[in-house]
């Protein structure tokens, strides 16, 4: 847990410190005070990035560098340190220990739950691969890499086939690379939504009350067991149309998942406040998931949700929460303080 975090020249903050609680911290203040880069700060301590931007738009305005510098519940320290020029770079100290890069082991476990997460289901594709390959980034070794590794190799397949034909043979090496990485990060997806779907109908249950049988699918075009051998000969035989089309159309880019109710997607069946539980049910599962990973209890950001939510939804997500250390944004505080039982740490924000 973070005891308490520094921020220099980091997002809007010039210089400024602040004191965190073991439980819920609550962030309040008007629009434009700096609640959820403070939130952001936090998530860059814990995991070394954002969610929202690149590390350069990390660096306050027309400033050479930024810094974090945390201390933790058990006193250590850890200091990330960006800068601007005279060309951009990023830097850690964990516990004295100086590191390029915040390797997996260093990381702590984080889940962020912010109003577009609301859409998880009813949104766009993309946001639905995101959270998979998020969860996966901090529980299996070795995925963040390959998810780098697939999207580089992805925009080099999508350069060549953008120049046209004439290149067509220099194709298949980089069909050979895209098969494979596709096939790690596909097995990896579908075992993880396995396991979410195990979970998903009775925590859906417990909290809605209702007997709706809600099930989670992974959606790919070919058998994960033979993903690779599927996708290169698919590249091979549409060679041609993509040339044409001038990007890959097909891969693990390109899939999706499923949630139905009673067999029917949430979005043709459910209504909203069914949907916004199924959300909230997901959440949960991550944030189970993230600690039976890791061995550690999860630092939980609520980025202004509470306010989305309604009543019987609000004190849902407070049971599950209020036993971790948490950060919540809010403009009106009362939302959510008489959510909670036990104390909260009022962090007040000016405008």
């Amino acid at each position: 847990m973070i005891a308490n975090l520094r921020l220099q020249h980091f997002r809007s903050y010039a210089d400024a410190s602040f004191e965190f609680g073991q439980g819920v911290n609550i962030i309040v203040g008007p629009n434009a005070s700096g609640k959820t880069n403070l939130l952001e700060a936090v998530l860059v301590t814990a995991r070394g990035g954002s969610y929202r931007v690149t590390d350069a738009d990390l660096i306050g305005f027309e400033q050479p560098w930024a810094r974090l510098d945390a201390v933790m519940d058990d006193d250590s320290v850890r200091i990330i340190k960006l800068v601007s020029s005279p060309r951009p770079s990023k830097s850690y100290d964990i516990g004295g220990k100086p590191l390029r890069r915040l390797l997996s082991q260093y990381q702590l476990p984080v889940v962020l739950f912010e109003p577009n997460h609301l859409m998880l289901l009813s949104g766009s594709p993309e946001g639905r691969r995101a959270y998979l390959d998020d969860l996966l980034e901090q529980t299996t070794p070795g995925y963040q890499l390959t998810r780098q590794q697939y999207s580089r190799t992805l925009r080099q397949r999508n350069a060549l086939l953008k120049r046209g034909p004439a290149v067509a043979g220099q194709l298949f090496p980089w069909n050979l690379r895209l098969s494979e990485l596709a096939g790690v990060i596909v097995r990896a997806r579908s075992e993880l939504a396995t396991r979410l779907n195990n979970e998903l109908a009775q925590l859906y249950v417990d909290l809605s009350h209702s007997s709706a049988k809600v099930m989670l699918e992974y959606q790919t075009r070919f058998n994960p067991e033979h993903y690779e051998t599927q996708l290169l000969k698919k590249l091979e035989l549409n060679q041609d149309i993509e040339f044409v089309r001038g990007f890959t159309a097909y891969g693990p880019h390109r899939e999706d998942f499923a949630v139905t109710y009673d067999g029917r997607e949430a979005t043709e069946s459910a209504s909203r406040g069914e949907i916004r539980t199924a959300v909230l049910a997901l959440k949960i599962l991550e944030l189970r998931i993230l600690e039976q990973a890791s061995g550690r209890r999860p630092i939980i950001l609520l980025d202004d949700v509470f306010s989305e939510l309604d009543g019987s939804r609000r004190k849902l997500l407070t049971s599950y929460i209020e036993s971790y250390q948490a950060f919540i944004t809010t403009t009106d505080a009362d939302i959510v303080v008489q959510n909670f039982t036990e104390s909260c740490n009022i962090i007040p924000l000016g405008g």
